[in-house]
């Protein structure tokens, strides 16, 4: 059964963090703003909870002749300590949907689950089920707004406070380990205490680029291959008789380098820098991925059979080395290795850290990597290795399905108003209406119909356009070489 009182960990861990910035707040700030402090906290609490009037102005009275300084750590202190909360509250959550999956509770409401549960239930047919995800699409979206945007540094030091709570929960702990968690949630909470909590400058486009691409390398590259095998086998285990496959339904897509509705550092070399950026990222990922599986796969076909594209695969890899004659899976990862480095160089003039061995011709498409991967994979499900295809290999193989060389798809925006002012310049430009923007909304559609059916291009470089039209045209020259380059799913829009 599970605890009734269900949330004495999460008051613990409260408890714990509070004492341990308090303690940080006195060694940094003196006993007297840690007195403050105290006191502070426990007249809000009064005033939170019966409204007292005498608790607001005794508030009030505390805090309205504070000298800049003070005020300031009192401030760093109540925003610390509820970003502390927070970090519990999350961490107590993962620890309730654990404690229900231990004792075996039914799936909740609103759980992936449960959802599947209900479809078998009501006799929903597989064929509907696939047809369903044939058509799907959810596609959260990274923004940039200006006030959601968190310092790397801090976020990290969030991760820390949260593994090692994590640490405690699943841990049975000697008293010596126990002391050394405090003593690095100490130090965790005296390095924030010591950062800055904002930054001292506005962010630039592509500081805001590089802060999207973080959250792909901490969560998505890992998190959307997982989802996607689950739902896999939960599928399969409802619907026995049916083979998934299942269509990459969910996409993380981007604003992030694209949105120019108000933003005009937004430009064509933005655009190009935000998918070099991105593509690099992609890139990375599977060279590590690749590599290691090198680590994990050093068969030898003196004790396993292989198939012969895979051994056809070895024999053109780039890595010849006799200690790996015997190791085609290693060899045949050395050359997909190989490929993805050239790729990289080619896109995204990004260098791998580790380099390749030999020389290898760069991988066109995703489908032309995913199609190496299919081959070990295939291989290994052949001859008794299924287990070890199910691993990072298949992980893999979904994140190249699902990222491309492209990691997210981008989604191009402007204001409107501004696309008509540049169609109006483009359109009396070539002589065909002299006031686009004055025309009513069936006729401009009618126009535009017309031109797109037209094969004259409305732009003439010998023509002199407003720097409003000449960046929104560079926008989308930058577009066509982009999706030539990275594949129409790289700009979907």
């Amino acid at each position: 059964m599970l605890d009734s009182n269900k949330d004495e960990p999460l008051r613990n861990d409260i408890r714990l963090l509070g004492r341990l910035l308090g303690d940080t707040v006195r060694e940094q700030e003196g006993d007297a703003v840690y007195e403050l402090v105290e006191r502070v906290r426990q007249t809000a609490v009064s005033f939170a909870r019966n409204g007292d009037p005498a608790a607001r102005a005794e508030l009030a009275a505390l805090l309205d002749p504070l000298p800049r300084d003070t005020t300031q750590a009192v401030v760093r202190a109540f925003s610390y300590f509820l970003q502390l909360a927070n970090i519990a509250e999350d961490e107590h959550h993962i620890r309730r949907r654990r404690a229900h999956d231990l004792v075996g509770s039914p799936p909740r409401e609103g759980s992936l689950i449960h959802a599947l549960d209900q479809l078998a239930a009501s006799d929903v047919s597989p064929e509907a089920v696939a047809d369903f995800f044939a058509h799907a699409l959810v596609a959260p979206v990274l923004t940039a707004h200006p006030t959601e945007v968190q310092r790397q540094s801090l976020i990290r030091n969030h991760r820390d406070v949260a593994r090692l709570l994590e640490q405690r929960e699943r841990l049975q702990m000697t008293p010596e380990e126990e002391a050394e968690n405090d003593l690095a949630l100490t130090t965790v909470i005296l390095t924030l205490w010591q950062s800055r909590m904002l930054r001292p400058v506005r962010l630039k486009v592509l500081d805001e680029v590089k802060n999207g691409i973080s959250y792909f390398k901490e969560t998505f590259f890992t998190e959307l291959p997982r989802l996607y095998i689950q739902v896999t086998q939960q599928l399969q285990k409802r619907y026995p008789d049916t083979f998934w496959a299942l269509p990459p339904f969910f996409r993380v897509g981007s604003w992030i380098g694209g949105d120019r509705d108000g933003n005009p550092f937004v430009t064509a070399e933005i655009l190009r820098e935000t998918l070099r950026l991105q593509s690099a990222a992609a890139l990375n990922h599977y060279l590590d991925e690749v590599h290691e599986l090198g680590a994990e796969l050093p068969l030898s076909d003196l004790l396993v059979k292989t198939t012969p594209e895979l051994n056809e695969l070895a024999m053109h890899s780039t890595d010849q080395s006799p200690q790996r004659a015997d190791e085609p899976y290693r060899r045949a990862l050395s050359g997909i290795y190989a490929r993805l480095a050239a790729t990289a160089r080619a896109l995204d003039r990004f260098e791998p850290v580790r380099h390749e061995i030999g020389h290898a011709e760069p991988y066109a498409t995703p489908d032309a990597l995913r199609a190496d991967l299919k081959i070990l994979s295939n291989s290994l499900k052949l001859n008794g290795s299924a287990r070890l295809a199910g691993g990072r290999l298949r992980r893999l193989l979904r994140a190249v399905q699902v990222f491309g060389f492209h990691l997210a798809p981008i989604d191009l925006r402007q204001n409107s108003e501004v696309h008509a002012r540049s169609v109006a310049e483009l359109l009396a430009g070539a002589g065909r209406c002299p006031d686009y923007e004055a025309l009513p909304e069936a006729e401009r559609i009618k126009l535009l119909v017309a031109e797109i059916a037209t094969p004259r291009p409305l732009y003439s470089p010998y023509l002199t356009y407003s720097e409003e039209t000449q960046g929104e045209l560079a926008i989308f020259f930058a577009a066509r070489e982009l999706r030539q380059r990275y594949g129409g799913a790289a700009l979907p829009n």
